[in-house]
Protein backbone atom coordinates (compact mmCIF):
# COMPACT_ATOMS: atom_id res chain seq x y z
CA UNK A 1 0.00 0.00 0.00
CA UNK A 2 1.30 3.59 -0.87
CA UNK A 3 0.33 5.86 1.66
CA UNK A 4 1.44 9.98 0.79
CA UNK A 5 1.01 12.52 4.17
CA UNK A 6 0.36 16.07 3.31
CA UNK A 7 2.93 17.96 5.94
CA UNK A 8 2.69 21.70 6.56
CA UNK A 9 5.56 23.42 8.42
CA UNK A 10 3.94 27.02 10.62
CA UNK A 11 4.99 29.34 13.13
CA UNK A 12 5.16 27.82 16.53
CA UNK A 13 2.45 28.92 18.65
CA UNK A 14 5.05 30.90 21.04
CA UNK A 15 7.20 32.25 18.20
CA UNK A 16 7.41 36.20 18.00
CA UNK A 17 5.29 37.41 14.69
CA UNK A 18 6.74 40.57 14.08
CA UNK A 19 5.77 42.09 10.55
CA UNK A 20 8.14 42.81 8.00
CA UNK A 21 8.51 46.21 6.12
CA UNK A 22 6.79 45.42 3.01
CA UNK A 23 3.36 44.68 5.71
CA UNK A 24 2.37 42.16 3.53
CA UNK A 25 4.29 38.82 5.75
CA UNK A 26 6.14 38.06 8.57
CA UNK A 27 9.78 38.90 9.35
CA UNK A 28 10.92 35.20 9.06
CA UNK A 29 14.20 35.75 10.59
CA UNK A 30 12.36 35.80 13.85
CA UNK A 31 9.70 32.79 13.74
CA UNK A 32 10.35 29.43 14.95
CA UNK A 33 8.79 27.46 12.30
CA UNK A 34 7.07 23.90 13.65
CA UNK A 35 5.47 20.91 11.72
CA UNK A 36 1.86 21.80 11.21
CA UNK A 37 -0.33 20.08 14.76
CA UNK A 38 -2.50 18.37 12.83
CA UNK A 39 -0.21 16.99 10.62
CA UNK A 40 1.74 15.10 13.10
CA UNK A 41 -1.93 12.79 14.06
CA UNK A 42 -1.84 12.34 10.14
CA UNK A 43 1.69 10.95 10.11
CA UNK A 44 1.30 8.51 12.76
CA UNK A 45 -2.18 7.37 11.19
CA UNK A 46 -0.33 6.51 7.94
CA UNK A 47 2.60 4.83 10.09
CA UNK A 48 -0.16 2.76 12.01
CA UNK A 49 -1.37 1.46 9.17
CA UNK A 50 1.71 -0.44 7.69
CA UNK A 51 3.07 -1.51 11.18
CA UNK A 52 -0.45 -3.70 11.26
CA UNK A 53 0.93 -5.55 8.55
CA UNK A 54 -0.37 -3.65 5.64
CA UNK A 55 3.12 -4.24 3.89
CA UNK A 56 4.19 -0.70 1.74
CA UNK A 57 5.88 3.00 2.15
CA UNK A 58 4.48 5.98 3.37
CA UNK A 59 5.88 9.25 1.33
CA UNK A 60 5.84 12.59 3.30
CA UNK A 61 4.49 15.70 0.76
CA UNK A 62 5.83 19.01 1.66
CA UNK A 63 5.64 22.22 -0.24
CA UNK A 64 7.17 25.38 0.43
CA UNK A 65 10.83 27.28 0.48
CA UNK A 66 13.81 24.83 1.39
CA UNK A 67 13.53 25.45 5.29
CA UNK A 68 10.04 23.35 4.91
CA UNK A 69 13.10 19.96 4.93
CA UNK A 70 13.10 20.06 8.76
CA UNK A 71 9.71 18.91 8.88
CA UNK A 72 10.30 16.39 6.33
CA UNK A 73 13.15 15.35 8.23
CA UNK A 74 11.65 14.81 10.81
CA UNK A 75 8.49 12.79 10.04
CA UNK A 76 11.39 10.55 8.11
CA UNK A 77 12.57 10.39 11.54
CA UNK A 78 9.68 8.90 13.11
CA UNK A 79 9.78 6.43 10.22
CA UNK A 80 8.28 7.57 6.89
CA UNK A 81 9.90 5.77 4.06
CA UNK A 82 10.80 8.92 1.74
CA UNK A 83 9.49 12.43 0.88
CA UNK A 84 8.93 14.25 -2.37
CA UNK A 85 9.29 18.47 -1.28
CA UNK A 86 7.69 20.39 -3.65
CA UNK A 87 10.17 23.92 -3.52
CA UNK A 88 8.35 26.89 -4.13
CA UNK A 89 11.60 29.69 -3.40
CA UNK A 90 8.81 31.58 -1.87
CA UNK A 91 7.26 31.40 2.05
CA UNK A 92 3.77 32.88 0.12
CA UNK A 93 0.47 31.26 0.94
CA UNK A 94 -1.77 30.57 -1.29
CA UNK A 95 -5.20 29.14 -1.40
CA UNK A 96 -5.96 25.66 -1.24
CA UNK A 97 -7.29 25.81 -4.81
CA UNK A 98 -3.74 26.65 -6.40
CA UNK A 99 -1.98 24.29 -3.36
CA UNK A 100 -4.13 21.56 -4.02
CA UNK A 101 -3.43 22.26 -8.49
CA UNK A 102 0.20 21.58 -7.29
CA UNK A 103 0.61 18.94 -4.96
CA UNK A 104 -1.97 16.98 -7.62
CA UNK A 105 0.00 18.04 -11.00
CA UNK A 106 2.98 16.58 -9.04
CA UNK A 107 1.12 13.20 -6.81
CA UNK A 108 -0.72 12.24 -10.30
CA UNK A 109 1.99 9.97 -11.34
CA UNK A 110 2.55 8.38 -8.25
CA UNK A 111 -0.59 6.26 -8.14
CA UNK A 112 -1.15 6.87 -4.09
CA UNK A 113 -4.03 4.14 -2.31
CA UNK A 114 -3.77 6.85 0.63
CA UNK A 115 -3.55 10.29 1.05
CA UNK A 116 -3.56 11.50 5.12
CA UNK A 117 -3.56 15.18 5.66
CA UNK A 118 -4.16 17.08 8.77
CA UNK A 119 -7.47 18.75 9.48
CA UNK A 120 -6.44 21.96 9.09
CA UNK A 121 -2.99 24.32 9.35
CA UNK A 122 -2.49 26.10 12.60
CA UNK A 123 -1.87 29.53 10.50
CA UNK A 124 -4.85 29.51 7.86
CA UNK A 125 -7.08 27.15 9.04
CA UNK A 126 -8.67 26.63 5.21
CA UNK A 127 -9.33 22.86 6.37
CA UNK A 128 -9.96 22.42 1.99
CA UNK A 129 -6.45 21.12 0.50
CA UNK A 130 -7.43 17.41 1.07
CA UNK A 131 -10.75 17.41 -0.13
CA UNK A 132 -9.93 19.52 -3.17
CA UNK A 133 -6.72 17.09 -3.56
CA UNK A 134 -8.66 14.12 -3.74
CA UNK A 135 -11.29 15.55 -5.88
CA UNK A 136 -8.47 16.40 -8.62
CA UNK A 137 -6.95 12.72 -7.73
CA UNK A 138 -10.28 11.67 -8.20
CA UNK A 139 -10.62 9.66 -4.85
CA UNK A 140 -12.86 9.18 -2.10
CA UNK A 141 -12.49 11.90 0.41
CA UNK A 142 -13.49 11.87 4.30
CA UNK A 143 -12.74 14.71 6.46
CA UNK A 144 -12.81 14.98 10.59
CA UNK A 145 -11.57 11.18 10.82
CA UNK A 146 -10.98 9.93 14.41
CA UNK A 147 -9.38 6.54 13.52
CA UNK A 148 -9.30 4.44 10.21
CA UNK A 149 -9.22 0.74 9.69
CA UNK A 150 -7.90 -0.93 6.17
CA UNK A 151 -9.93 -3.89 5.48
CA UNK A 152 -10.63 -6.21 2.39
CA UNK A 153 -9.36 -3.40 0.09
CA UNK A 154 -11.36 -0.59 1.56
CA UNK A 155 -10.94 1.73 4.59
CA UNK A 156 -13.36 2.03 7.12
CA UNK A 157 -13.47 5.50 8.74
CA UNK A 158 -14.66 6.85 12.29
CA UNK A 159 -15.43 10.78 11.47
CA UNK A 160 -15.85 12.87 14.07
CA UNK A 161 -19.99 14.54 14.17
CA UNK A 162 -21.61 17.54 15.96
CA UNK A 163 -23.15 16.87 20.07
CA UNK A 164 -20.69 14.15 20.63
CA UNK A 165 -21.85 11.98 18.02
CA UNK A 166 -19.57 9.67 15.76
CA UNK A 167 -20.23 8.06 12.62
CA UNK A 168 -18.31 5.06 10.78
CA UNK A 169 -18.11 5.27 7.00
CA UNK A 170 -16.68 2.57 4.49
CA UNK A 171 -15.08 4.00 1.16
CA UNK A 172 -13.22 2.18 -1.45
CA UNK A 173 -9.55 3.01 -2.30
CA UNK A 174 -8.23 5.08 -3.70
CA UNK A 175 -9.12 7.96 -0.77
CA UNK A 176 -8.15 11.49 0.61
CA UNK A 177 -8.34 11.33 4.24
CA UNK A 178 -8.45 14.47 6.29
CA UNK A 179 -7.49 13.65 10.44
CA UNK A 180 -8.50 15.19 13.70
CA UNK A 181 -6.12 16.52 16.24
CA UNK A 182 -6.09 13.55 18.80
CA UNK A 183 -7.00 10.78 17.35
CA UNK A 184 -4.12 9.19 18.20
CA UNK A 185 -0.73 9.72 19.93
CA UNK A 186 2.42 10.46 18.21
CA UNK A 187 5.56 8.93 18.22
CA UNK A 188 8.70 10.92 18.98
CA UNK A 189 11.41 10.03 16.53
CA UNK A 190 14.07 7.99 17.94
CA UNK A 191 17.85 8.18 18.27
CA UNK A 192 18.04 5.54 14.86
CA UNK A 193 15.46 7.38 13.09
CA UNK A 194 16.76 10.69 13.23
CA UNK A 195 20.37 8.91 12.08
CA UNK A 196 18.65 6.82 9.65
CA UNK A 197 16.51 9.80 8.43
CA UNK A 198 19.89 11.47 6.74
CA UNK A 199 20.25 8.87 4.06
CA UNK A 200 16.47 9.07 3.17
CA UNK A 201 15.64 10.24 -0.04
CA UNK A 202 14.39 13.50 -0.41
CA UNK A 203 12.89 14.05 -4.23
CA UNK A 204 12.77 17.95 -4.86
CA UNK A 205 11.16 19.19 -7.57
CA UNK A 206 10.70 22.96 -8.38
CA UNK A 207 7.68 24.73 -8.48
CA UNK A 208 8.62 28.62 -9.36
CA UNK A 209 5.34 29.73 -10.64
CA UNK A 210 2.16 29.85 -8.03
CA UNK A 211 -0.86 31.96 -9.48
CA UNK A 212 -3.19 32.57 -6.72
CA UNK A 213 -6.43 33.92 -6.76
CA UNK A 214 -5.92 35.23 -3.39
CA UNK A 215 -3.51 37.96 -2.18
CA UNK A 216 -2.29 39.98 0.99
CA UNK A 217 -2.99 44.04 1.00
CA UNK A 218 -1.75 44.55 4.23
CA UNK A 219 -0.97 42.87 7.62
CA UNK A 220 -0.84 44.88 10.32
CA UNK A 221 -1.18 44.20 14.47
CA UNK A 222 -4.74 45.08 15.88
CA UNK A 223 -4.79 48.34 18.04
CA UNK A 224 -4.91 47.94 21.66
CA UNK A 225 -7.67 50.67 23.08
CA UNK A 226 -9.56 51.06 26.01
CA UNK A 227 -11.81 53.23 27.34
CA UNK A 228 -13.85 53.35 30.56
CA UNK A 229 -17.20 55.24 30.49
CA UNK A 230 -19.17 56.02 33.62
CA UNK A 231 -22.91 55.71 33.43
CA UNK A 232 -24.64 57.92 35.62
CA UNK A 233 -28.10 58.82 36.53
CA UNK A 234 -31.14 57.59 37.85
CA UNK A 235 -31.66 53.52 37.64
CA UNK A 236 -34.30 54.24 34.89
CA UNK A 237 -31.75 56.34 32.97
CA UNK A 238 -28.55 53.44 33.64
CA UNK A 239 -30.66 50.90 32.26
CA UNK A 240 -32.17 52.77 29.07
CA UNK A 241 -28.46 53.91 28.23
CA UNK A 242 -27.36 50.75 28.92
CA UNK A 243 -29.28 49.11 26.69
CA UNK A 244 -28.82 51.71 23.65
CA UNK A 245 -25.38 50.93 23.79
CA UNK A 246 -25.89 46.73 24.17
CA UNK A 247 -28.03 47.08 20.93
CA UNK A 248 -26.57 50.37 19.01
CA UNK A 249 -23.00 50.22 19.66
CA UNK A 250 -21.84 46.72 20.55
CA UNK A 251 -24.33 45.36 18.26
CA UNK A 252 -26.04 42.56 20.41
CA UNK A 253 -29.52 41.58 19.74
Amino acid sequence: MKIAVLVKQVPGSESPLNIDSSEKGLDESQVTYITNESDNYAIEEALQICDKGEEGEVVIISMGPERVQKAIREALAKGAHRAIHINTNSSASSDPLVTASALASIMKDEKFDLIFSGLQSDDLGFGQTGVVLGEMLEMSTATLAMSTEVVDGKIRVKRELESGYFQWVTMTLPASISVQSGCNTPRYPSLKGIMGAKKKEITEVQFDEIDTFQSVKRLYSPSNSKETVMIEGSTEDIVEKLVDVLKNQIKIA
